[in-house]
């Protein structure tokens, strides 16, 4: 029973995500009829030419972003919930997003401090991806390393947060020294954004993404196992280890490559795999894992639709509407359900 119930979940689910895509893609300051969508998908033409144009090159690169980018962060926050056993872990508690931060910050802030040596007079389209994972390469180097000298699963948990609590203080300390313009453009930076990726951008991210993504099929024996404490997966076999190294790994390549390309992006790693136990009533990873990846695209896709406001010029920062739309369903789920983890 449970089997059938899980597979008309994510047939409806996959039914809605195809629905929010074409939406997504559709709408916009310029709305777009769902058949010149598919004519211009399915390799025909447009009724407009402007049109085959915003399709191809602006929101087919920005829904697919949109999907990458929520599923990714659930399917991370998942794994930290899960490995920490704790409910309010997200994808960021490893501090890499804070990391991702501080590597565009000293990029785009630290001119003030190094003279322009650090800032060229033109920023190319891979600057700040560079950055952002430079900065999150070097954090999820050091917390690796201390995973290897620690054997407490809560310990990796405190230097994660104190990462964070670090880069956020050098943030700081550059942002005083820096330029009101310098400011701005942080500060954009950290709204997020889904729509700056090219092509080849685009290809990077789903290269990265994908490999991470097929590297949960590793983990999810020990990641069940895991649910009922470390002693238990010891004895159930489980190399803890070599366990523990693969979870933060995946996490930390992608919250490292989604916010490099993405920006720092918020709530949606720490509710969606509370949505998802909810919804399939279970805690087996077998079924989890995919059913955050249909859920974590298909909210990622109505927040972005939410923030373009259709028909308007204007586009809302993304993880103001995340944090708007996402934070009271959830509460509103967790108080009906009256649990966190089934």
């Amino acid at each position: 029973m449970l089997k059938q119930a899980s597979k008309k979940h994510f047939l409806l689910l996959f039914v809605i995500l195809l629905f929010l895509c074409l939406l997504n893609i559709s709408l916009g300051s310029v709305s777009i009829p769902f058949k010149d969508i598919l004519n211009t998908l399915t390799g025909g033409i447009a009724t407009k030419e402007s049109w085959q144009t915003i399709i191809l090159n602006f929101r087919l690169p920005k829904a697919i972003t949109a999907i990458l980018v929520g599923s990714g962060l659930s399917v991370a926050g998942l794994l930290m919930q899960t490995f920490f056993r704790n409910p309010l872990a997200g994808p960021f508690v490893l501090g890499i997003s804070s990391g991702a931060s501080f590597g565009v910050a000293l990029f785009i802030l630290g001119s003030s401090l190094f003279s322009g040596f650090l800032m060229t007079n033109s920023i190319s389209n891979w600057s700040l991806p560079m950055a952002s994972s430079a900065g999150a390469f070097l954090v999820l180097s050091a917390v690796v390393i201390a995973a290897n000298k620690v054997k407490n699963t809560m310990s990796i948990l405190i230097i994660g947060l104190m990462f964070g609590s670090l880069t956020a203080a050098l943030i700081s300390i550059l942002t005083y020294f820096s330029t009101a313009a310098q400011i701005q453009q942080f500060l954009f930076w950290s709204f997020g954004s889904l729509g700056n990726l090219s092509w080849s951008e685009l290809s990077i991210f789903i290269a990265v993404y994908s490999i991470a993504i097929l590297a949960t099929v590793a983990v999810v024996k020990p990641l069940n196992s895991l649910l009922l404490g470390e002693n238990y997966a010891k004895s159930s076999g489980v190399n803890i280890k070599k366990s523990r190294n693969i979870i933060l790994l995946i996490t930390s390549i992608l919250t490292g490559v989604i916010t490099a390309f993405a920006g720092p992006i918020a709530f949606i790693g720490l509710a969606v795999p509370h949505i998802a136990r909810i919804i399939f009533s279970t805690a087996n990873h077998k079924i989890l894992i995919p059913a955050v990846l249909l859920l974590g695209a298909i909210v990622m896709l109505i927040c972005d639709t939410i923030s373009q406001l259709p028909t308007s010029e204007f586009t809302l920062p993304i993880n103001a509407i995340t944090s708007l739309f996402g934070a009271p369903v959830v509460i509103w789920l967790l108080i009906r359900k009256k649990q966190l983890f089934v």
